[in-house]
Formats: C-alpha cells, structure tokens, sequence
C-alpha cells in the first residue's frame, strides 16, 4: 500500500515537473560567452573548443550562430557568408573541404557536432541564435531541421532560442513552448513581445542605457532580459546595476569575476 502510494505521488511529481519552465524565471545575473569562450588560445569563435571553453570555466551559456547549407545542412557560423562562399548557396560538402578551415584550424561546425561535444557539459546552456534575413520558406526549414536535431541529442531542456527575425521567434515560440525565446532587436517593446509568446528580451546593452526602464517593464511581465555583446568592465557593471538577467560577452571570465563582486557586495552576509 505504502508503495503505491509513493509511486502515485512520484507520478503526479513527474507530470507536474513537465508543466514547469525548464528554469527559473530569474536565476542571474549570468555570463553568457558569445560565440563561445573564443578569446583562448587554441580557439575560434563558433568553434567546438569555443563551446567547451565556455562549459570548462562554468559559463551559465555558450550563444552560437546558426546557418542552413544550399543542401539544407545546419552550420555553426556567424555570417550569412563563410571564407568568401554564402552559406546559403553552397553545400555543406564544399564548406567542410580539408583547404577550408576557422583560426585554429577547425572545420566549421555542424549543429550535430555542436550539440555532440554539448554533452559533455550537460549544466551548459545552449542559446541558439537563427541567422535569417526573413525568408519564410528558409525559416520553416531551419527550424524543423534545428527542432529534429535538439531532439534527437536529448537537449530540449538546454535550449534556449535568439534571433532578430520575429517571425522566427514566434514559429520557435510555438513550436517549443517551454523553451525561453528572446528577441534580439530593441524595436519593439516588451510588452508586444509578450503578447507574441516571446519570454525574452535579449537588446544591445547601448538600449538599456537609453531606455533603462525596459528592464523593469519586461521583469513586471516576467520576462528574462539579456545584455549583448557586453565586453567593458565599466559597460558589464553598469548593466548589473541595472538588474538585467544575462550577460553575454567576449569576456565571461571578466563578467564572472565583475558577477561575483557585484553579489558580494549585494549581500551583506558574505
């Protein structure tokens, strides 16, 4: 009897589990590594190493780029153009060719072997940034194909979506509803975002700066609120200040150390 009614608690613990976010509405501040942890030696934004830099030095996410192939391949790449060939046009054969090569030495990345390496640092998050200049055909199949890969590696719960097309935002928003969506233009105001669907706002810190009051706007709607590309340790202060939630920067180890400061500081008790 005693048994069965544990594991009848257990299930009703599971199932509520599964109608929960994935996380924590507020759980920063935290350091985003843009581009992953690339300011190494050995490295190369958008790279593998870049990714499991960022999980090495406990980073709460790695952002990477995504881009789909002429032969509707995803690539890890922040331009819509790689060594001169636009991603779109070219097929992920030619684009991986031994002469074609990152900084140190890397092919570029497909969202396979990105996703791949992520495991070995399950606690890391992924903030996926769709590279799209609109196309709605293009979006429909970028995303499917992003969707079927976060699923096939078990790495749903790791997601999180970016990106600075809205239609982009909304089909992720619907399609993976407990995943975080954050909006990377600082052109419409959160409020719209939140009507969307959209969890997040993610705008250039230079927006906080000029419209500080947006941080609250989005955090009274219970909206995440991500600061990008934020390198300056003045810059990096300014927006903890502020009480945004992440921080993605060029140096996560600089924001990390700034973080840390800045909570000692906020709690009296340490």
């Amino acid at each position: 009897m005693k048994k069965s009614l544990f594991l009848l608690l257990a299930s009703c613990l599971l199932a509520a589990c599964e109608l929960l976010p994935f996380s924590s509405p507020f759980s920063g501040p935290q350091v985003v590594a843009h581009r992953g942890y690339w300011k190494t030696e050995g490295s190369a934004q958008n790279s593998i190493s870049s990714l499991l830099n960022a999980g090495r030095i406990g980073a709460y996410g790695s952002e990477f780029d995504v881009n789909l192939t002429a032969d509707d391949q995803l690539v890890i790449n922040h331009d819509f153009t790689y060594l001169g060939m636009v991603i779109r046009e070219t097929t992920l054969e030619v684009l991986r060719n031994d002469t074609l090569r990152l900084q140190n030495g890397e092919r570029i990345p497909t969202l396979d072997e990105y996703l791949e390496a992520s495991l070995q640092y399950p606690e890391l998050k992924l903030v996926l940034e769709l590279k799209s200049e609109g196309d709605p055909i293009y979006e429909e199949t970028a995303i499917h194909k992003i969707i079927e890969a976060i699923q096939r590696y078990g790495v749903q719960r790791r997601v999180e979506f970016i990106s600075f097309s809205l239609s982009a935002c909304e089909a992720f928003a619907r399609q993976m509803p407990k995943n975080r969506v954050e909006y990377l233009g600082s052109d419409i105001l959160p409020a719209e975002l939140k009507e969307r669907g959209i969890s997040g706002i993610d705008y250039h810190y230079s927006a906080f700066d000029l419209h500080p009051e947006l941080v609250t706007q989005a955090h009274e709607l219970g909206m995440i609120v991500n600061a990008w590309t934020v390198d300056k340790e003045e810059d990096i202060k300014r927006m903890l200040a502020l009480g945004v939630d992440h921080i993605t920067t060029n140096e996560p180890e600089l924001a990390q150390q700034l973080i840390a400061d800045f909570k000692a500081t906020a709690d009296p008790r340490r």
